[in-house]
């Protein structure tokens, strides 16, 4: 059962990325908005204090998440399956990571993508930031990046000169900044997964409709490469919107990066543009195709597609002669 104004306790004093960060996916977790309204926040090293505390991160020498103690500086501390180190982000995130998520996607309605984005983000910015607070890697040496998330949270510090920096509630204030920072960032971050997600299923939701495997059509313009490399589809073309109100007629690279294409659009196009093109296809409302003939477009959905079925029967027609 939910506490009511729980107690939440880490270290005070100049403050790191992995307490900053696990204590914003805490308040997300719980639901919880500002200290002194809904919960307390301590930052402290007093051994009494934090005995008393329900949540207790990156200070305590304890790891017991049934207690709710989520220190990482002790010897037997947690270890990821490959031997790297948690930080205090990592910890937290392995027990509230998941409803953290779901909190930001719930507006959305996309708290089914929820432990699939929550298990990517382990992999990889929680990862990073138990890497560079511990300086462990298992891919080899930690190289503090200084545009990266811990430097920047490292830089909500109070400055040396700043009175800020002095007395018992040193740093509190900014630590609290530096919270809705990385509550921000990881926001940004759901939100960008999320997208890449429902885009996926719409990929495949269109590609499962068309009455050609060959050609994907979208009525929305989103990203769809991903999904087409990711399930191996069998797509040559895709048509889809653009922000110009024209209808765009793609061709797919046979790999990721690559600038060829599993199948050109017609060498016959190349280069040409409205009425030229619109002659030599036979699709009155054809816009243009690029000279290098992995691109194209039409006024409308309906010349996109008649475009990609010309492209696939004349490269059938090369293919029988």
């Amino acid at each position: 059962m939910p506490i009511a104004h729980p107690v939440l306790a880490t270290h005070g004093g100049k403050f790191h990325c992995d307490e900053v960060f696990a204590y914003a996916v805490l308040r997300l977790a719980l639901g919880l908005s500002q200290p002194g309204l809904d919960h307390t926040l301590l930052r402290t090293r007093r051994p009494e204090l934090i005995e008393q505390a329900d949540i207790v991160w990156d200070v305590g020498s304890v790891f017991d998440q049934e207690r709710g103690r989520f220190d990482h500086h002790q010897r037997g501390a947690p270890l990821r399956a490959d031997g790297t180190p948690y930080s205090s982000a990592g910890l937290i995130w392995r027990v509230y990571g998941e409803r953290a998520v779901g909190a930001l996607l719930r507006a959305a309605g996309a708290e089914g993508f929820s432990a699939a984005i929550a298990a990517e983000l382990d992999g990889g910015l929680v990862r990073r930031i138990d890497e560079i607070d511990n300086g462990v890697s298992a891919s080899g040496p930690v190289k503090r990046d200084s545009h990266g998330l811990a430097a920047l949270i490292d830089e909500f510090n109070p400055c040396w000169d700043d009175p800020a920096a002095n007395g018992p509630a040193a740093g509190d204030d900014a630590f609290l900044e530096a919270a809705a920072f990385a509550g921000a960032v990881l926001g940004r971050r759901v939100e960008t997964l999320r997208a890449r997600h429902a885009a996926e299923a719409a990929v495949l939701a269109a590609h499962e409709r068309s009455e050609d495997p060959r050609l994907l059509i979208l009525e929305t313009g989103m990203p769809w490469k991903n999904a087409v490399f990711t399930h191996e589809l069998p797509v040559l073309f895709a048509v889809s919107p653009a922000s110009n109100g024209n209808w765009m007629l793609d061709t797919v690279p046979p790999e990721p990066g690559s600038f060829e294409q599993r199948l050109a659009l017609p060498e016959a196009w190349a280069g040409l543009q409205a009425e030229e093109l619109a002659r030599e296809s036979g699709v009155a409302d054809a816009v243009f195709v690029h000279v290098r003939r992995f691109v194209g477009a039409a006024k409308s959905r309906g010349g996109a597609v008649a475009l990609a079925r010309k492209a696939l029967a004349g490269a059938e027609a090369v293919v029988q002669a």
